[in-house]
């Protein structure tokens, strides 16, 4: 059966890159190449074309860095170290491909983490003053006051860390659970800001990383899409880490 040919901003478009409109502008900017020529507008272009933007390739699935979004269980630990730790997360996951975890999560938290063979966006991702968001959903052992909100919001002075964490988005969900945005990611930084205003966690959920949410079984893992990782490129472009493109091993 033969695969029909496709216009180069709905390519652009379905390949997660921009909005059709956008990449009419990229085309007409001569920001766009087919087999390394700058088409013109309506060209269409087939499976086996290699279409870029600005010199790098759109929508190829090179074997190269993986990308992968894991439900991580309360008891695992993010280390790569697998003669320390027997409940560590690269043991417990089992890919095939030396990976890492791009940040962590505690012990006794759950919820999503990336973990990736790309050492060149890491930094990117991690660094607070890149002020990438990390959403979680976080259950203490009493009723929730609205001074507790307000105090999380503006910052919590941690003593043993000698620092203010940077505000952040607080919402409170139901009596004893509420939702919080960070933008840094201190040492148990949560837990120490709840222990700080006298609460203590009882359950730690990580349900959001910049663009990429939570949406996996427990301890199952997948593959970030084409779409989700051009967000994520986009996001992570102006990050203090100088940019370079990276190649991608992706599935739609």
């Amino acid at each position: 059966m033969e695969i029909p040919l496709k216009r180069i901003n709905k390519f652009l478009s379905e390949a997660g890159y921009c909005s059709r409109r956008a990449a009419d502008k990229l085309i007409d900017d001569g920001r766009v190449t087919i087999n390394g020529s700058i088409p013109e507008m309506g060209t269409k272009v087939g499976p086996n074309d290699v279409v870029a933007v600005d010199g790098e390739i759109v929508g190829a699935k090179k074997e190269a860095f993986v990308y992968l979004a894991f439900y991580k269980p309360v008891g695992i630990v993010c280390t790569t170290d697998t003669r320390v730790e027997k409940d560590n997360i690269i043991d417990f996951i089992g890919y095939h491909k030396r990976i890492f975890p791009i940040g962590r999560l505690d012990k006794p938290s759950e919820g999503l983490i990336l973990l990736t063979d790309d050492g060149d966006i890491v930094n990117k991702i991690l660094r607070a003053s890149n002020n990438h968001e990390k959403e979680y959903v976080v259950t203490v052992d009493r009723p929730i006051s609205q001074t507790f909100i307000e105090r999380m919001s503006r910052g919590v002075f941690l003593e043993e860390l000698k620092q203010t964490t940077k505000p952040c988005k607080v919402k409170k969900i139901n009596s004893n659970t509420f939702k919080i945005i960070l933008t840094q990611g201190l040492n148990r930084q949560i837990r120490r800001m709840c222990s700080h205003l006298n609460y203590e966690v009882q359950t730690l959920k990580r349900v959001r990383i910049m663009n990429i949410n939570l949406d996996v079984p427990i301890g199952k893992y997948r593959e970030l899409t084409n779409k989700e990782f051009a967000e994520l490129d986009n996001l992570i472009k102006d990050s203090s880490k100088t940019y370079k493109p990276v190649k991608r091993n992706l599935k739609t």
